[in-house]
Parts: structure tokens; C-alpha cells; sequence
């Protein structure tokens, strides 16, 4: 372990791969290979290992703090001298694009489900929230899709909020990567899970003053956080990958790049994508929500974690 509990005082303690996979202790593996294939992200490398050694050994801190959730609200119910009825323990996950956080997100909703004490977990993306391609068009932000003022922040925290509330059911919009595009008349009805895990670029940043943010209603959150170098070339690679896959479908918002620019092009177009939209994003917004975190996972250039820093405060 290297952690600051003699030197310079942190919020953090801060372990290496090492240490950290010591602390999984008993816990099963409750995944094959299979199955994890069908959870990774495209040009995502993780492997059984990376789940043994940095997935399990977090899917049993999570289950710690949901157990400690409930015996809080036993607290408070003996304190009220009444029942408080359990709510969705609620999960936030953050960090770049590329970089990997869907992946990390769909692997724990999988794990936590495993774990007896919360066979229903609900994964919800913050790409549901996004205004309409036409709304951002209106508005002259279509080139800022994925920055903070391209989502419908207040329908998010009513969406959160109800849920943590404890309502029987609330439904959102469901987005197409396909179509690039919120899906006319579609929803996702979310109906009180045990976890609810909420992924997106921007979950960690602070609301505007006098209100209320999404990361107000987190029990624990994770920040996936990589090298900007790195990250750049996991955007460029997955780009390259989808053009040889999802563009080519012609019913794909991108469709026309994957027919009409050659490698050289759309290495060029990747490149200005990353550097005029997705790199301003990351350093602007999304880069200084990690201190917020609850846990940071810190990738190398190969996408395997190496580092974690826990908040203990």
C-alpha cells in the first residue's frame, strides 16, 4: 500500500494493483469469459484477470457500503421510533469518453446482481438525457454534444431524485448510438432496483449555486481516469473500429464516414474531433469533477487499472 497515512494528510489513501486485489479476500467469481466478452467495450482489452484483481475486490466494498446503508436507515428508524422504507442504494460512474467507464458500468451492474443482497440493479446512462439533435441544433451546440449545457440537467436530477425517493417506477428517453440521436417514443422504465448505477460524462460535476446536483444523490461514486495522451489514442483506435463496424451500417448517423474517407482522413477527422471537442471536455469539464469521486480507478496505456485511490473521508 502507498498512501499518505504518514507523510502529507489526503483524503485519500491510495493503493497499488498489489495491494488492492488482496482485499477481494473470499469473494467469488461469478463471471465467465463469455459473458464478460459480451459486456467489454469495443477496443477495451479487459480480461478475467483485470475482474479478479480490480473488479471483485470493488464489487465487495460496494456491497459493504450497501449493507451499511441499510444498517444507517435502521439507525434513523429507531431514532424516529418508526419504519424508514429502504430506497435504491445509487451509484455514480464518471470519467471521459473512451476511456472506459460503460464498460466498468455494465461489468458492476453485473456483479453487484450477483451478490444476494441486491439481485435487482439498474444501469441508466446520462446520453438519455441529452436535448434532441434538433434542440441542440436550435441552440447552436451541436459541436458541444456531450458538454455540460447538451443535457437536460433537470430532468436528470427529477429522474434521480424520484428514484432515490423511493417511487415504484420513473421512466426516461432512451438514446441510439446508431442514430446519434434520442429515439422519438422510446423509454426505459426503471422500477425500484436495489442499485441503480448512473453513467455519464458529467455526474460528479457541481450544480449550479442554491441547487441540487445528481452527485447529491449518490451513496458512492467512481471516476475511471487515464493519461489525456492515452485516452486520445483509445478515441482515435475506437473510431478506426467503428468505422469498420457500426458505421458501416447505412442506418448510422456516421455512416457516410466509414464510405467516404479513406484512413488518412479519418485519422485526421478523429484527431480534430478529440483535439476541438472531446480533449476541451475532458480538461474543462470532466477532468476537474475526480477529486469529487469516492473511488478513482487509474488506468495505464494498455487499459489495465494500476492504481486506486479510496476517499476515507
Amino acid at each position: 500500500m502507498t498512501s499518505g497515512w504518514d507523510s502529507v494528510p489526503s483524503p485519500y489513501v491510495e493503493l497499488s494493483r498489489e495491494a488492492w486485489r488482496g482485499l477481494r479476500e473470499n469473494t467469488p467469481l461469478p463471471l465467465t469469459p463469455g459473458e464478460l466478452d459480451a459486456l467489454r467495450g469495443l477496443r477495451d482489452p479487459i480480461d478475467i484477470t483485470e475482474v479478479e484483481e480490480v473488479y471483485l475486490p470493488l464489487s465487495r466494498l460496494l456491497n459493504l457500503f450497501f449493507l451499511s446503508d441499510g444498517r444507517l436507515r435502521d439507525t434513523v428508524s429507531g431514532f424516529l421510533g418508526g419504519a424508514v422504507q429502504p430506497t435504491p442504494f445509487i451509484l455514480g460512474v464518471a470519467g471521459s469518453v473512451a476511456v472506459g467507464k460503460s464498460t466498468t458500468s455494465r461489468l458492476l451492474r453485473t456483479l453487484l446482481a450477483r451478490w444476494p443482497e441486491h439481485p435487482s440493479v439498474e444501469l441508466v446512462t446520462t446520453d438519455s438525457f441529452l436535448h434532441p439533435n434538433t434542440v441542440l441544433a436550435e441552440r447552436g451546440i451541436m459541436d458541444r454534444k456531450g458538454f455540460p449545457e447538451s443535457y437536460d440537467r433537470r430532468a436528470l436530477v427529477r429522474f434521480v431524485s424520484a428514484i432515490k425517493s423511493g417511487a415504484a417506477e420513473a421512466s426516461i428517453p432512451v438514446y441510439s448510438h446508431l442514430e446519434y440521436d434520442i429515439v422519438p417514443g422510446a423509454a426505459q422504465t426503471v422500477r425500484r432496483p436495489d442499485i441503480l448505477i448512473v453513467e455519464g460524462l458529467n455526474v460528479l460535476q457541481a450544480p449550479p449555486p442554491g441547487t441540487l446536483g445528481v452527485s447529491d444523490f449518490f451513496d458512492f461514486s467512481i471516476y475511471v481516469d487515464a493519461r489525456v495522451e492515452d485516452i486520445r489514442q483509445w478515441y482515435i483506435d475506437r473510431l478506426f473500429a467503428l468505422r469498420r463496424t457500426a458505421f458501416t451500417d447505412p442506418r448510422s448517423y456516421f455512416h457516410k464516414y466509414a464510405r467516404e474517407l479513406d484512413e488518412d482522413e479519418t485519422a485526421a477527422f478523429a484527431q480534430r474531433v478529440w483535439r476541438d471537442v472531446n480533449e476541451i471536455n475532458l480538461v474543462s469539464n470532466i477532468l476537474p469533477t475526480r477529486a469529487r469521486a469516492t473511488l478513482v480507478l487509474h488506468k495505464d496505456k494498455k487499459h489495465s487499472v494500476q492504481k486506486i485511490r479510496l476517499r476515507r473521508i
